[in-house]
């Protein structure tokens, strides 16, 4: 049960972490609402029309049209262009059923190899062959 619990919770952890939404976003939403009533007041622009003026597709537009207000685009939430990648491992184990080896067992050599005999009427018996285990 607690396997599951962590296995979903780094789930979610990575999910939420790969939207790319740090705490500074949450710090600069003033600024988006303010600027939001600007345009609302100003040109009268609705919420999408605001968000599609400076996260859409009206973005580069928009910022040609009004230079005036390019400080103040910087300061909105969600302005970072990053890109990282993240790999995550994680590896839980059954820590009572984890048991070390003695070094003797490590030290002696096995036999890694294993060959049967084909049956195939196909493959003709010849010099070359696999090694066989003794």
């Amino acid at each position: 049960m607690m396997v599951k619990f962590v296995s979903i919770a780094a789930s979610f952890l990575i999910l939420i972490q790969s939207f790319n939404i740090c705490i500074r976003d949450f710090v600069d939403l003033s600024e988006f609402i303010e600027h939001a009533k600007f345009h609302s007041e100003k040109y009268g622009d609705n919420l999408f029309v605001f968000i599609s003026k400076h996260y859409g597709e009206l973005e580069a537009d928009h910022n040609k049209k009004h230079q005036e207000e390019k400080q103040e685009h910087e300061e909105l939430p969600f302005q970072h262009q990053s890109h990282m990648t993240v790999l995550s491992a994680f590896v839980i184990k059954d820590l009572q059923a984890y048991q070390l080896k003695p070094v003797d067992d490590l030290l002696t050599p096995k036999a890694n190899f294993f060959y049967r005999a084909s049956y195939s009427n196909f493959e003709k018996e010849g010099p070359f062959q696999p090694p066989r285990a003794v």
